[in-house]
């Protein structure tokens, strides 16, 4: 979620760091990488205990998102066959993966907060030594713009008030013998 910078001019670049949500990892310029797991939950800091539970959140939200839009797909044969009904689970559906979305997107940005405000803020540390965004907040950023629109479009399945309950039937067309004589 966050790596070493790579800013200023003496430029190290034998070790690079990154911090994740769940390790923290070095990487030799030789290709070797070492991780270790973060050694107590209690010992982490607020941001990163709070971005693990929304984290943890969004994936179940997900999950359920997922389960809850193909019971309500017109195509599938499971649970209720009114459309309305199933329009409605669909768009219970949206609903979780909306809220997915904002789940992911309020821990990556608050992750990201903390990330910037630690590198302006430290001015003693040398900026190499600084942290800078890992490419872990830009995938959680489209990732949740992504479950968002999916969401959205979803929630847009529901049919209007005024067709619910009707089916469509064929109307007879009217004889237009009697316009010709």
């Amino acid at each position: 979620w966050r790596q070493s910078s790579y800013a200023g001019d003496a430029i190290i670049t034998a070790v690079g760091l990154h911090e994740g949500l769940w390790m923290s990892c070095a990487a030799q310029s030789t290709g070797q990488v070492q991780c270790r797991l973060h050694d107590s939950l209690l010992s982490l800091e607020v941001h990163i205990q709070t971005c693990r539970a929304l984290m943890v959140i969004s994936l179940l939200l997900g999950f359920f998102g997922i389960i809850v839009s193909v019971v309500g797909m017109k195509c599938t044969k499971v649970g209720e066959e009114d459309p309305v009904t199933k329009s409605r689970i669909a768009v219970a559906g949206g609903v979780l993966f909306v809220l997915s979305g904002l789940c992911t997107l309020a821990a990556v940005s608050l992750y990201a907060t903390q990330v910037t405000y630690e590198f302006f803020r430290e001015r003693t540390i040398p900026i190499n030594a600084r942290y800078e965004f890992g490419s872990a907040l830009f995938v959680g950023w489209g990732a949740a713009s992504l479950s968002l629109l999916g969401g959205s479009l979803l929630c847009c399945s529901c049919p209007a008030k005024e067709r619910r309950g009707q089916q469509y039937r064929r109307q007879p067309q009217p004889s237009t013998a009697r316009d010709y004589v």
